[in-house]
């Protein structure tokens, strides 16, 4: 843990100034920003070329943090969670407390827990959701790892996490589901 210690440290004087982060999470490497500001959401559109009706996944560190944000979730969607091996992002309706521009047109968001150790220490010390967005232009392959990520994308970040960055492994984008009336419906396997 002691090796991503001042990662964090800079990670949250970017956040709480309305930054963005180029940071590892728990699959890819994302972009990031502090998911209840719109102004720093605007920013990660930017960075990204992307249309803002399209939504974005946020990170959060617990169950805790999802019932903060989810009106009236289905208590059976964190044994669902319990149960899969990939990180998986769910779709929630109902979202209170995040950005607007964060949320699908029928107001629902895709939420992910992660376990991996510097997205989860982050996620604690700064006590809010962050958005985690792949760290691509839109419309481009998605990088598999930190030498793939384009200088473009690079430079949009206000800082970039030292931590990882030499990890060649392929990551994979998460699975995506909705939970709908109790059961799963598969979006990105």
């Amino acid at each position: 843990m002691d090796d991503f210690l001042p990662d964090i440290e800079h990670c949250l004087e970017v956040l709480q100034a309305g930054g963005i982060i180029l940071y590892p999470t728990d699959t890819v490497w994302g972009l990031g920003c502090d998911a209840t500001n719109a102004r720093a959401v605007e920013k990660i559109f930017a960075a990204k070329h992307r249309a803002e009706a399209k939504s974005l996944i946020v990170l959060v560190a617990g169950e805790r943090e999802v019932l903060q944000h989810v009106a009236a979730p289905d208590m059976r969607v964190f044994d669902y969670l319990e149960t899969v091996a990939k990180p998986t992002t769910v779709i929630y309706e109902g979202i209170i407390g995040l950005a607007e521009n964060i949320l699908a047109a029928d107001g629902s968001a895709g939420i992910r827990i992660v376990k991996e150790p510097f997205c989860r220490h982050l996620l604690k010390r700064f006590r809010k959701p962050i958005v985690s967005t792949s760290a691509n232009i839109s419309g481009e392959p998605t990088p598999i790892n930190f030498d793939m990520i384009s200088h473009a994308v690079r430079k949009a970040a206000d800082y970039i996490v030292q931590y990882r960055r030499s990890d060649t492994s392929a990551a994979q984008p998460s699975a995506i589901v909705k939970w709908k009336a109790g059961a799963v419906v598969m979006i990105r396997p």
